[in-house]
C-alpha cells in the first residue's frame, strides 16, 4: 500500500517540479551537521570520556548513556515530526524545527563538554538526541515535501552522503582539529549550531494555512506497506549498530592495533576504517540512487545492498585481522551506501498521508534510534560471555540478511 493521494496545491501538495542544485547542496550541508553532531560523540567522543570516567566497566557504561539517548531519541523524533506537520507559523512547517533542534543539540555539546560523571554525560546524551532528532525529523520531511518521486532516489543518494562523510568530518574534527575530549564537544556543537543556517536562511519552506486534526494511534505504524519498511530498515540498523558501536573496543581488543602499530592509539585506525568506508559510500549512494529513479526497482536494489552488507560482517568474525578489516569496511560501505538512498528513496512512497509526513518518518527513524536502544542490550552479553566478537558480527550478518529479504513483503513499490 503505498500514499495516499495528496491534495494538488498548497503545502501538502505532491510536489511535481525538479529540485535545483542549491536546494540539494543545502539540505546535504544541513544533514553533515546532523550526522557529525551524531556520530562525532558516539564514534570517539562518548567511548573515550566514558573510558576516563568509568574505566573499569567502560562497556557497560557506554551501552547505558547510548540506550538512553537512543530512548529518547525514540519519542522525539516522530512527537516533533508531528508537531512540524502541524506548525502553522509564517515561517513554514519544517525551518523553525531544524534552526531550534539544531541551536539545542548545539547547546547540548557545551553541557557534555563539562561531565566528569556517567549520570551527567547520560542527560546531556539525552538532551542532545532531543535536540538532533528535532531537526532530523524536519529535514526528512523536505523530501517529500518538495522532490518528485522520480528524483528521490539521486537526492536520497546526495543526502546519504553527508551522512557518511559527517562520521569522518566529526572524527577528524575531534581527534586531529581539537586535541581534547572537552575541545572536541565545544567544536561539534558550533559545527551543528551554524552548518544549518544556509538552508534554513535561503530555501523556501511553504507555510501551512489550515492545521490538520491529530490522533495519537497515527504515531505507530498501522499501513502494510509502511510497516513492512520500518521492519526492514529496523533489522538492518540493528545489525550495523551491533557491528559498530563496539568497533573502537574491536579494534582495541581483537585486532589489537596498539599492539600492531606502536605508538598509535586504536582511533587513529577507527578514522582510517571511516575514511575507507567513506570512500565506497560515496562512490555507491548516488550512483544507487539515480539507477534506482531510471529503473524503478527499489526493492531489488535493497535487497542487493543488504546482502552485500552481510559479507565484511562475516569477514570480522572470523578473520579479526587489520586487512580484513580494512577490506571490510570498503565493502561495508559499498552495500550500505546503496541501500542509504534506494531505502530512503523506497520509504517516501509507502507514507500513508500528506498530511502526516514529518510525523511517519519520525515513525520510520524509531527504526534508525531504536536499535541504538536494543543493540547494546544484545551487544553487551554476547561479547561478555556468549561468543564474543564472532557471534557479535554473525549475529549482525543474520538480522542484515532478513532486513533484506523482506522488503519483498512491500507490495505499492516495484
Amino acid at each position: 500500500m503505498s500514499s495516499v493521494s495528496p491534495p494538488t496545491s498548497g503545502a501538502l501538495a505532491e510536489p511535481v517540479h525538479r529540485v535545483g542544485p542549491w536546494w540539494v547542496a543545502g539540505i546535504a550541508f544541513a544533514n553533515l551537521a546532523l550526522f557529525v553532531g551524531y556520530f562525532a560523540p558516539l564514534q570517539v567522543l562518548l567511548p573515550e570520556q566514558l573510558a576516563a570516567v568509568a574505566p573499569g566497566d567502560k562497556e557497560g557504561a557506554l551501552a547505558w548513556v547510548t540506550g538512553a539517548g537512543a530512548l529518547v531519541a525514540l519519542l522525539a523524533n516522530p512527537i516533533a515530526g508531528a508537531l512540524s506537520d502541524r506548525t502553522t507559523g509564517r515561517w513554514g512547517r519544517r525551518h523553525p524545527w531544524t534552526l531550534a533542534g539544531a541551536l539545542a543539540g548545539g547547546v547540548a555539546m557545551v553541557f557534555l563538554a563539562f561531565q566528569t560523571s556517567v549520570l551527567g554525560i547520560a542527560v546531556g546524551w539525552c538532551l542532545a538526541q532531543a535536540a538532533l532528532n528535532a531537526t532530523q525529523a524536519a529535514l526528512s520531511a523536505g523530501v517529500p515535501d518538495h522532490v518528485p518521486v522520480s528524483q528521490r532516489g539521486e537526492v536520497s543518494g546526495w543526502i546519504g552522503v553527508p551522512q557518511s562523510v559527517g562520521v569522518v568530518l566529526g572524527v577528524v574534527l575531534v581527534t586531529v582539529v581539537a586535541t581534547t575530549t572537552r575541545s572536541g564537544y565545544l567544536l561539534v556543537g558550533a559545527v551543528v549550531a551554524v552548518f544549518v543556517l544556509p538552508f534554513v536562511l535561503t530555501t523556501r519552506d511553504p507555510r501551512l494555512t489550515e492545521r490538520p486534526p491529530f490522533d495519537p494511534k497515527e504515531l505507530w505504524v498501522r499501513h502494510p506497506d509502511f510497516f513492512w519498511a520500518w521492519i526492514t530498515r529496523f533489522l538492518m540498523m540493528l545489525g550495523n549498530a551491533m557491528a559498530t558501536l563496539y568497533l573502537l573496543y574491536f579494534l582495541t581488543d581483537e585486532v589489537g592495533y596498539e599492539r600492531l602499530f606502536p605508538g598509535e592509539k586504536a582511533t587513529d585506525g577507527l578514522l582510517i576504517l571511516i575514511l575507507i568506508y567513506t570512500a565506497t559510500v560515496v562512490l555507491t549512494t548516488v550512483v544507487a540512487g539515480i539507477v534506482s529513479d531510471r529503473l524503478g526497482r527499489r526493492r531489488l536494489l535493497v535487497t542487493c545492498s543488504g546482502v552485500i552488507s552481510v559479507i565484511p560482517a562475516v569477514m570480522m568474525a572470523f578473520w579479526p585481522q587489520w586487512p580484513v578489516v580494512m577490506a571490510a569496511a570498503a565493502i561495508l560501505g559499498a552495500g550500505f551506501g546503496a541501500y542509504l538512498s534506494v531505502d530512503n528513496a523506497l520509504v517516501t512512497q509507502v507514507l500513508p498521508t500528506a498530511g502526516g509526513r514529518a510525523k511517519d518518518l519520525g515513525v520510520i527513524n524509531i527504526a534508525n534510534s531504536g536499535p541504538q536502544v536494543l543493540g547494546p542490550v544484545i551487544a553487551g552479553p554476547i561479547i561478555a560471555g556468549l561468543g564474543g566478537y564472532p557471534v557479535l558480527y554473525l549475529t549482525s550478518a543474520v538480522l542484515a540478511l532478513f532486513g533484506a529479504v523482506l522488503v519483498w513483503k512491500i507490495r505499492g513499490v516495484p
